[in-house]
């Protein structure tokens, strides 16, 4: 059974950081582009980051880049979400979200994402 679990949301005041990471079980880890998504309330989901197998390419949101990096660990299957400088607008639900069709990811389109974690919130606060 396939199981992705995000955990590491909070609230935090702008400017300030916050880690998620999501644990990983029940498929082959080391053969799929990971990827971040987020979801604000009456707002559409978006992608944030993704990730290829090796780690040796990454694609970012434009609205994170040089704020956002994501990182796994294939030994440990989790990957991991650093936000760093938060500001109000970072604020929704994160999803973690794995592609099984590709090993190098192709973007940030959700609809090549078929497998999703619950979600964990990320405040922040102005």
């Amino acid at each position: 059974q396939v199981k992705l679990l995000e955990s590491g949301g909070g609230s935090v005041q702008a400017g300030g950081s916050l880690r998620l990471s999501c644990a990983t079980s029940g498929y082959t880890f080391t053969m799929v582009c990971m990827g971040w998504f987020r979801q604000a309330p009456g707002k559409e989901r978006e992608g944030v980051a993704d990730i290829n197998v090796d780690g040796s390419g990454t694609l970012y949101a434009d609205s994170v880049k040089g704020r956002f990096t994501i990182s796994r660990d294939n030994a440990k299957k989790t990957v991991t979400l650093q936000m760093n400088n938060l500001k109000p607008e970072d604020t929704a639900m994160y999803y973690c979200a794995a592609d099984f069709n590709r090993a190098s990811c192709r973007g940030l389109d959700q609809g090549d994402f078929g497998h999703w974690g619950q979600g964990t919130q990320v405040t922040v606060s102005s």
